[in-house]
């Protein structure tokens, strides 16, 4: 059965109701990963509206899954919009125990269990996206966004372009001294493309 792309219903009049119209949905990298399989896993990442009175403002739910084993994500997070002058700032949250909301990007009846007392902020890990022609681009501020991997603390280099049909994202772990990657993709970005809409939900 193919899945089908739903016509947007939100009325974009600002740049974030714009970038989050963009950004709710279900995005898979099957063709990237079918085509290059000793390079890319197949992964989904879902970004999923949470209730409009969350933030009071736009926010949403995020997982990153492979497609194999949808109810273990290995990545995880919540996210709030800020509308800036001439960009959009997106706080970065991580949920206190993540385990509870495994799922949530596919099943509504568990993003309902989230209540904002259950997320901490990841300050120095927000992203910032600006639009530029037909493109969105975004990326982590500064480099004091740290994550311990492989026995050493790196600092993260996150790069996003987002169409209304394309999610493409490169991650990095940077060494602290030597400033060469000791994590993340070796091969390139990861190249999703949208299956499914959420902006609908969107209020």
């Amino acid at each position: 059965m193919t899945e089908e792309i739903a016509t947007p219903s939100i009325n974009c009049t600002s740049l974030s109701s714009e970038l989050a119209a963009l950004m709710a949905g279900d995005f898979s990298n099957k063709k990237q990963a079918f085509a290059d399989s000793k390079n890319y896993a197949h992964i989904r990442i879902f970004f999923r509206p949470l209730p409009g009175d969350f933030f009071n403002g736009i926010g949403f739910y995020s997982e990153q899954v492979y497609d194999w084993d949808l109810w273990s994500p290995y990545r995880q997070g919540v996210h709030r919009l800020v509308e800036r002058e001439t960009d959009v700032y997106i706080e970065n949250y991580s949920l206190i125990e993540p385990e509870l909301y495994a799922g949530a990007g596919r099943e509504l009846d568990i993003l309902k269990t989230i209540s904002p007392d259950k997320i901490k902020r990841r300050y120095d890990c927000s992203m910032i996206f600006s639009k530029k022609e037909n493109k969105w681009y975004g990326k982590v501020e500064g480099d004091r966004c740290f994550i311990q991997r492989k026995g050493c603390k790196t600092y993260l280099v996150s790069d996003v372009e987002l169409t209304e049909t394309t999610w493409v994202s490169f991650d990095r772990g940077m060494d602290l001294n030597t400033h060469e990657q000791v994590w993340g993709s070796a091969a390139g970005p990861l190249k999703f493309e949208k299956i499914v809409s959420y902006a609908a939900e969107l209020v």
